[in-house]
């Protein structure tokens, strides 16, 4: 495409300096007292508004759109913070010459995706320097500040630099990061947030006088903005408004003074910020790159798909005419480029309907031409919106086409597997087909299907989509025969227990929206499922269902709690204790639980020096904790003996596990509590309020489950063998056929899932998750190591859980993989669920949520298959006690 250039620029040069992590009400609210210098502008000077950020709203994509004026694929983010996945057009780019100050996370992809890498230089800290445990992470700020000061008392004595600052088209880049860092260590409405503001504010101050002395000119616009919010926990990411609402004031050369007459704009987000004598003119983040390539007259970017904000602009109606003209031109390049993409790869084209680009083009010509302007800007606006519709036509051409490949792959897989299920793990035995051509002729199929995506140029992703159905399907009409004969065998009984199950995913579904779902339903279950055994195992195991309701209850707690957590020190230390207790109490009771197995076997007894260094390991953890929030409150950083220790115990928390099953099989009880205080300390250290606490309850509500399971299994089987625990006995080298009893043994797994992730004051959000919970190992920006912290955190109950579904699969005399499969096929309604509620259009809370819940609940398929894996090395080899058979009483 042919860069298309602006009318002649008001301005020589432009100062952009973005907020990062600023909210937009932290900064307008109560008239601005925060910011007087900014606020000076909004009320002589300049004009003001909000820009609205788009998911995911990070650091990377919210500069993608403010410099580069296009919205970045969210898998971007995933690809590297410092460079490109592809180079793309920027400002910067286009600029004659750019000095850009900040982070070396943000700095780095717009100079090394520059056509001419010299021409954008970057003015770095130390990443070491990005450190949550500062008492104040505003001299990142002032370090900005001063290099930039730095800069212009060089020129003074050096004439190339001085020549370079003083030519047309530059720009001034000052990302500054202290408000996100501030933010995300102590929250966007603590004392250090609010003050960096305040810093900030007379940072800009000083940089205009400082600009004013060095040109002595009025040629200089500037641009103050934000690339995204910061929600109240500290963190960031989702559609939430308080992340997607971010400041944008602009002033200087060409930029427009207050409007006092029209007072549109304002709505509820402003009504309390005291500036509705101001008009209050909103942008979309991307439309801020067409008005920084206005003011000092470079091209557009060539894949921005901002729309040039003509009340930003200070000048005459034909120049407002004209320069919305070239956005409209520059956003038409690309969507002719994108139409005739399209039409070399499809064998039956449907164009973008009602446009007539060259008519319209003419039409805005002539107004200009008659002295027209208004008219004129009217049209290509309207013409700019056309444009942008034809292009997310064509960028959505394959939606349909794709998602029907994705759901037949899903439904196929979902029967496929059920088929596998039946016909493996039940008692109705396979029917032979004799459909035997059935695989000849999904292959050609496929082959024929192939072609016709290598004729339309497909992205090798599109064979995998078709692969899937192709093959699923072509096995489940194989199995037709015996899916017949299945329908016509189906009793009521099987129906509506396959009606239960299916509403019981479908209210996981709703869990995701309101998490008190989960409340009820495990209070309900803590409840009701008590009144359906049979009285004789009540009264013979009264105990056992009586503990069953209380732990019930109270785990179901958790998932009504705030999500909003504030740092308690004496919750994790409440939670640690109860686990020290719960360590002791299992050397205690251990030895009575754990002596039926036979003399020969080994490692029977429980290794009481083990589970004293692993309580001692949990104390430790707790001591830690508190000493690092200690000195995390008095700003005197993170210990680095307390770092040390901290990564001493994950190493010895993970590692535990893995040296005791190597030493030999053991008790599964010895095993399960082995693994319960293994990953204990390693929750503690990731507790930031009432963590440690649900660690302690959800463990004790699983092993409780499990327990229930077990001997009600062997209740009614009447293979009873005593009144111990320990006593459960496996029937010798044989597995038993799925029951439809366990549909509700998978049903509670489900739900255990569930709240082991939404327990720990987790939202169904990308954006849900502290990274408070990390301090106690690191406090330096490191993006993908504190994603890895972080998702450790959340794969420790699952481990936990894994484990107990494993050994609960085993003592029910059921094939490990029967269970297992059984929640890993199902559990795709759920996927598929989401996948139809994926919405592009509405609110970015809205679209931000409908793609978190879809990603969430694919990650939660990838986590059973780790799990399985896990739950199987860790309890493979797990003993299963035998005894003699006694009456049953």
């Amino acid at each position: 495409m042919t860069p298309v250039q602006p009318p002649s620029p008001p301005a020589k040069r432009l100062f952009l300096y973005v907020g990062d992590g600023l909210r937009a009400d932290r900064l307008y609210e109560n008239q601005m007292e925060r910011a007087p210098f900014l606020k000076s502008k909004v009320f002589h000077e300049g004009t003001w508004g909000v820009s609205h950020t788009r998911v995911p709203t990070e650091s990377r994509p919210g500069h993608v759109a403010l410099i580069a004026g296009f919205y970045e694929d969210v898998s971007a983010v995933t690809k590297g913070w410092k460079t490109n996945p592809v180079n793309f057009d920027s400002v910067f780019n286009e600029s004659r010459h750019t000095w850009s100050f900040g982070s070396p996370d943000i700095l780095p992809m717009f100079a090394y995706g520059a056509s001419d890498p010299s021409k954008v230089e970057m003015f770095m800290y130390e990443a070491e320097t990005e450190d949550f445990s500062k008492e104040d992470a505003s001299d990142l700020d002032t370090w900005v500040f001063d290099h930039v000061e730095r800069l212009f008392e060089e020129a003074k004595t050096n004439n190339t630099l001085n020549d370079m600052m003083h030519a047309d088209k530059t720009v001034f880049f000052l990302h500054l990061l202290g408000l996100d860092t501030n933010g995300h260590a102590h929250r966007p409405h603590s004392p250090e947030y609010l003050e960096n503001i305040k810093i900030v504010d007379r940072g800009l101050q000083n940089m205009e006088k400082m600009i004013q002395d060095f040109y002595g000119d009025d040629k200089s616009a500037f641009v103050f903005t934000a690339d995204h919010g910061m929600s109240k926990r500290g963190s960031h990411g989702d559609g939430d408004p308080e992340n997607t609402q971010t400041p944008l004031i602009a002033w200087g050369a060409g930029v427009a003074k207050p409007n006092r007459t029209h007072l549109a704009g304002h709505d509820m987000i402003s009504f309390d910020w005291g500036l509705d004598e101001f008009q209050r003119v909103d942008v979309n983040q991307a439309d801020i790159a067409p008005l920084m390539s206005v003011l000092i007259g470079v091209p557009y970017p060539l894949n921005s798909v901002g729309k040039l904000p003509i009340q930003y602009l200070d000048n005459s109606d034909e120049y407002k005419a004209l320069a919305s003209l070239g956005n409209a031109r520059q956003i038409l390049a690309q969507l002719l480029v994108k139409q005739e993409q399209k039409r070399q790869r499809e064998i039956v084209f449907r164009p973008f309907e009602g446009l007539n680009h060259r008519r319209t083009i003419q039409e805005i010509q002539k107004h200009i031409h008659q002295g027209e302007y208004l008219d004129a800007e009217r049209k290509s606006s309207e013409f700019i919106d056309l444009c942008l519709l034809g292009l997310r036509y064509y960028q959505t051409y394959d939606w349909f086409f794709l998602r029907t490949l994705v759901s037949l792959g899903y439904g196929g897989w979902i029967v496929f597997s059920t088929t596998f299920i039946l016909q493996t793990y039940t008692k109705t035995r396979p029917i032979k087909s004799k459909s035997s051509s059935m695989d000849l002729l999904a292959a050609v199929g496929f082959v024929g299907f192939s072609i016709f995506l290598y004729v339309k140029h497909s992205p090798v992703m599109y064979y995998l989509y078709a692969l899937f159905p192709f093959y699923f399907w072509s096995q489940c009409f194989k199995a037709k025969p015996f899916l017949l004969h299945i329908l016509k065998q189906t009793k009521p009984k099987v129906i509506w227990h396959s009606v239960y199950y299916v509403l019981s995913l479908e209210l996981l579904v709703y869990s995701y929206f309101d998490r008190r779902v989960l409340t009820v339903w495990l209070a309900g279950a803590g409840i009701v499922w008590p009144f359906t055994m049979p009285k004789e195992f009540k009264k013979r195991h009264a105990t056992l269902v009586n503990l069953w309701r209380l732990v019930s209850l109270l785990c179901s707690v958790f998932t009504v709690l705030p999500v909003d957590m504030e740092e308690s020190s004496w919750m994790i230390g409440l939670g640690g204790f109860l686990i020290i207790l719960s360590g002791i109490a299992a050397l205690y009771l251990l030895p009575q639980y754990t002596q039926s197995l036979p003399s020969n076997t080994v490692n029977q007894k429980p290794k009481y020096y083990l589970l004293m260094v692993q309580i001692s390991a949990v104390l430790v953890s707790v001591l830690v904790v508190l000493d690092t929030i200690r000195s995390l409150n008095n700003k005197q950083g993170l210990p680095p003996l307390n770092a040390f220790i901290s990564w001493l115990l994950l190493v010895f928390g993970i590692s535990v596990p893995v040296l005791d099953k190597v030493q030999g099989k053991t008790h599964f009880l010895n095993r399960l509590v082995v693994i319960y205080l293994s990953f204990a300390p390693l929750f503690v250290l990731f507790s930031v309020s009432y963590e440690s606490l649900f660690y302690f309850f959800f463990s004790m509500t699983i092993l409780v489950w499990m327990l229930l399971e077990q001997r009600l299994y062997f209740f009614e089987t009447k293979v009873y063998r005593g009144q111990e625990y320990a006593e459960i006995v496996q029937k010798q080298d044989k597995h038993r056929d799925l029951q439809l009893s366990d549909m509700r043994i998978a049903t509670f797994f489900m739900l255990f899932i569930n709240i082991a992730f939404f327990g720990t004051g987790n939202l169904a959000s990308i954006s849900s998750f502290s990274i408070e919970s990390v301090y106690r190992f690191t406090t330096l920006f490191l993006p993908f190591l504190m994603g890895a912290l972080l998702l450790l955190k959340i794969m420790v109950p699952f481990f936990l859980l894994s484990s107990v579904f494993a050994i609960l699969s085993r003592t029910l005399d059921l094939p490990s993989f029967s269970l297992f499969l059984l929640v890993l096929s199902t559990t795709d309604i759920m996927t598929l669920n989401f996948f139809f509620l994926v919405q592009d259009n509405g609110s970015w809370l809205e679209i931000g949520t409908s793609i978190s819940h879809f990603i969430i609940a694919t990650t939660f398929i990838v986590f059973q298959i780790i799990l399985f894996s896990v739950s199987h090395f860790l309890v493979g080899g797990v003993l299963v006690p035998q005894k003699r058979d006694k009456k049953r009483e």
